[in-house]
């Protein structure tokens, strides 16, 4: 997406007693930017095409919504500020213009808020961003650094996915769509790993690669990074960063882990920095609190805030987040929505010794489905049982013309339900004692289990 105005142009309306409209101010990182902005003495209003959990909660804090996007909506406002999945289509886009306001994007405006701060810490990767920003979320607060916040997802400790502190620390969920993180001005930068995606946007890895590089130039204060990661070693060759992983050639290293990933001890630069016990499970939630502690002992945060913030960390909304059980089988949901991610939770979930893992997944978007087909394949035969769902639309619309039937076609035995409420049958059918059912996705595939618990 081209940036209409540069994010200097944008500071002067973030200042008190401004008006500013958001539009998508339902969205999962638009809704925390608005209420920022209204905590830092801007007048917000803004609008969503339906209503939600986040527009009430907006509304409860005295913002205005509307629901709809119309033309007068943005009558009055100093600037307006979109999410990326708005258009200049818009009807709101395309009357600020006619009325001469200036349209800016939400990563720019989150750029200008952390200018603010001594310290912004970025956490960027393809997988693991929301857990990882979650933890350093739990050791910022253990360490009593009064952070502000900005998740994308839900975290129980914060009782939302954002929170606005009086610290001189910012700590931000950092996404590659659209080269967004690279209208953010890091003090420390975090690369968890790098992998072909939102190949809507890029042409390739190559090209994702080079987005993560200049990503990683922008920090004032230094880069964290996987050191396991050949994607993420080749991205920063010849910068100097600190390197976090297993391997032995890693500044932040795990030693003597559990078999269930959850115990190891955290060695930095050869010295014992903490023993961490965690209470989530795989090798990829190891991997991210080994992130984290990289992230706390680079700003020289007391290893005690380390071991008791990870200990007290029981994931973030969607993330294997518990729903309850159905006729003795455990329901969790999941945010995977990438064949790595896919992976990563059902090697953890084997973990956890169920008889059997029933997998509900629901596709997200048509071109990551496509780009990725093979790959997705190569996951979904894995689960005991599979119910596909169709894909979620998200942004785009079907040029591509797949569907989740051509990834049932290719995994013998699976189940395709073309509606949630025939997924949630299926599973009822399904369910027994000794099971674990799994909604993954990062569309509404969590209703199909909420509706089952119910």
């Amino acid at each position: 997406m081209i940036m209409d105005n540069n994010t200097l142009a944008l500071q002067q309306y973030i200042q008190p007693g401004k008006r500013v409209h958001l539009v998508g101010i339902g969205g999962v990182s638009m809704r925390p930017l608005g209420l920022v902005l209204k905590g830092m003495g801007l007048i917000v209003s803004g609008s969503d095409m339906n209503s939600s959990v986040s527009t009430d909660e907006l509304i409860a804090q005295g913002i205005h919504v509307a629901i709809g996007h119309r033309q007068e909506n943005v009558q009055g406002a100093d600037c307006v500020i979109r999410t990326a999945a708005v258009h200049n289509d818009n009807p709101e886009i395309a009357g600020a213009r006619a009325a001469g306001i200036p349209v800016f994007e939400r990563a720019q405006a989150w750029g200008v808020i952390m200018k603010a701060y001594q310290n912004a810490i970025c956490i960027s990767g393809t997988h693991g961003k929301t857990s990882t920003t979650s933890m350093v979320a739990h050791i910022l607060m253990e360490a009593a650094l009064d952070p502000t916040v900005m998740i994308g997802g839900y975290l129980p400790l914060l009782r939302a996915g954002h929170r606005v502190g009086n610290g001189d620390t910012i700590l931000l969920e950092s996404c590659e769509y659209c080269d967004s993180f690279l209208n953010f001005f890091p003090s420390l930068a975090v690369i968890l790993n790098i992998e072909a995606d939102h190949l809507d946007y890029f042409k390739d890895l190559a090209d994702v690669e080079k987005s993560f590089r200049k990503f990683a130039e922008l920090a004032t204060d230094g880069i964290v990074a996987n050191g396991d990661d050949a994607n993420t070693v080749e991205t920063l060759r010849g910068l100097d960063y600190v390197s976090f992983g297993f391997g032995a050639n890693n500044t932040v290293r795990a030693v003597d882990p559990s078999e269930d990933w959850r115990c190891f001890d955290v060695v930095c630069n050869g010295h014992f920095y903490c023993h961490v016990e965690l209470a989530v499970y795989g090798r990829h939630n190891a991997m991210n609190a080994l992130a984290a502690a990289a992230v706390a002992w680079k700003m020289g945060i007391d290893a005690q805030a380390v071991v008791h913030g990870l200990a007290d960390f029981r994931g973030a909304g969607r993330r294997m987040e518990f729903k309850g059980t159905y006729n003795g089988a455990d329901v969790y949901d999941d945010y995977a929505h990438h064949p790595g991610e896919l992976s990563a939770t059902i090697e953890a979930v084997r973990a956890m010794g169920y008889q059997r893992i029933i997998f509900a997944f629901q596709p997200h978007t048509y071109t990551r489905t496509h780009a990725l087909f093979n790959e997705f394949v190569e996951q979904l035969r894995k689960p005991d049982v599979l119910i596909l769902a169709e894909i979620y639309a998200a942004r785009e619309r079907n040029t591509v013309g797949i569907s989740s039937r051509d990834l049932a076609e290719k995994i013998p035995g699976s189940i395709y339900c073309a509606t949630l409420p025939e997924v949630t049958g299926r599973l009822q059918e399904l369910a027994q004692s000794g099971d674990v059912i799994l909604t993954v996705g990062a569309g509404d595939i969590y209703r199909a289990g909420e509706a089952l618990v119910k």
